[in-house]
Formats: C-alpha cells, sequence, structure tokens
C-alpha cells in the first residue's frame, strides 16, 4: 500500500478485513508496528486507524497487552442542546443518579483562573460529579465556581441547598445572576488511571473531554467544568436550533 495512503483508507481496509470474519470476537490483533509493516505506512497512520475503529466501537486497547476484536455494543446517545442545560437521556432514560462532593474556598490553579477572569489562588467552590445511567458509570464532572459571586447566599453548594441540583442557570437566577452563554470545547483524549477506575474502563481508553465556561449577560465566567465522556459507551450530539425571524 502506498505510505501517503491516508489513515482513513487504512481503517477501512482494516474494517473490511474484521467485517470479513478474518479474527474473532475476542482475538488479538496484530501488532500496530506489525501492521504498519504489513502495509507500508508509518506507525502514527497506523496508530490513527486503530483508534478510528476503536471509536466505532469494532476494536477496543487493552493497556499493556494490545488490541483485541470487541462484541458490538450501541453507544448510546447524549445530545447537548441550546434548549436544555442538563444532557438528554431519553433514548435509554435520563441520568438516574449521580455523586456530587464539594469543597470550598479552594484556591483556582492558574489554568481554572485564566478561564473564569479571575487571579490566580482566588477562592472557589470545587465540585465532583460522577453520573449513573442504567447502571453504568457514564460521565466525570469537575466544576469551579467564584466565590466571589455565590459566596453567603444559599446557593455557594451545587448540591445543597434550596435549589440543589438545579442547574447553574436557575441557581444564578436566584441571585440576580443571568445565564447568556455556555462555551464548549470539546477534545478526544485517553483516560488516566483515576478517569479509568471511577468510570469503569481500561486506562488509556479513548474519552471524549469537554471544557465548558458559563457566562452571564456581561461576558463574566460564572462556571467552567471539565467533563469526562467514555467515547465507547457515548456518542456525543450537538443541537442548535434556529432562531425564527
Amino acid at each position: 500500500m502506498p505510505r501517503e495512503t491516508p489513515y482513513l483508507a487504512v481503517a477501512e481496509v482494516l474494517r473490511a478485513r474484521i467485517l470479513a470474519g478474518e479474527w474473532e470476537i475476542g482475538e488479538r490483533l496484530p501488532s500496530r508496528a506489525r501492521l504498519a509493516v504489513e502495509y507500508g505506512v508509518g506507525r502514527n497512520v497506523m496508530q490513527r486507524a486503530v483508534d478510528r475503529l476503536i471509536i466505532d466501537g469494532l476494536l477496543e486497547g487493552r493497556a499493556g497487552s494490545g488490541t483485541y476484536l470487541r462484541m458490538p455494543r450501541e453507544r448510546l446517545r447524549l445530545v447537548r442542546s441550546r434548549h436544555r442545560e442538563r444532557q438528554d437521556w431519553k433514548e435509554r432514560g435520563r441520568a438516574d443518579a449521580w455523586d456530587s462532593h464539594s469543597r470550598v474556598r479552594v484556591p483556582a490553579p492558574e489554568p481554572i483562573a485564566e478561564r473564569l477572569a479571575i487571579s490566580s489562588g482566588d477562592l472557589c467552590v470545587h465540585t465532583h460529579y460522577e453520573f449513573l445511567a442504567e447502571g453504568q458509570p457514564v460521565q466525570l464532572s469537575a466544576s469551579w465556581e467564584p466565590m466571589a459571586i455565590t459566596d453567603g447566599t444559599p446557593i455557594v453548594l451545587p448540591e445543597q441547598g434550596p435549589l440543589a441540583g438545579k442547574g447553574v442557570v436557575e441557581r444564578m437566577r436566584s441571585i440576580g445572576v443571568v445565564i447568556s452563554t455556555v462555551v464548549e470545547v470539546p477534545r478526544p483524549a485517553r483516560a488516566t488511571q483515576r478517569q479509568a477506575n471511577l468510570l469503569g474502563i481500561s486506562v488509556g481508553d479513548l474519552v471524549l473531554q469537554i471544557e465548558r465556561t458559563i457566562f452571564d449577560t456581561d461576558g463574566r465566567p460564572v462556571e467552567t467544568a471539565d467533563m469526562v465522556i467514555p467515547d465507547a459507551r457515548r456518542e456525543v450530539v450537538y443541537e442548535f436550533g434556529v432562531d425564527l425571524p
């Protein structure tokens, strides 16, 4: 195969071999280095081709072991919508449980401070979330809110008080802060040891990380969060409404 063949073409050739039954479910594929030699492509090209098939649910990578043909599994849809603050789980039931833990007066690390337009070390409420749907861990989230906005109010703790669990928009509105914009930046990543333990996946499995920041009508960031979603279990779909004239 020509060296300049793009990774998608390599992925399609591998896909055809998989669908033709060359390997059985659970069987280990040849190493990526060996496949790269076989196809006459660089290791980076083969890496991306295999990653594509992992994303598509045909293969799974096992840290320190190799790449295996996996049992086909449906990836459930998670809808991110401008009309909803929380995720839409309606296709297979809503997120039926979550656990959260908040800490107050946590100094903002420099990257978080930049996202919140505050000074490094300014005090925040830091909340960790673990979401479950149908008994499976499906998402992690780490949220930061500046205490300069919520300190001394009933909503200082996101999951306690009269508006516990209502979400950022409704909570902020109760103290006169009106939300106007939500910005999300999705990035592919590999699961860390901690993320893998919490999500019940393998270290190095593909995940989607979404960096979300919420702004009020003055353009002030009032919350920022990092969400981690296991790629093998959920596909993320963005839904945008159209404003009618």
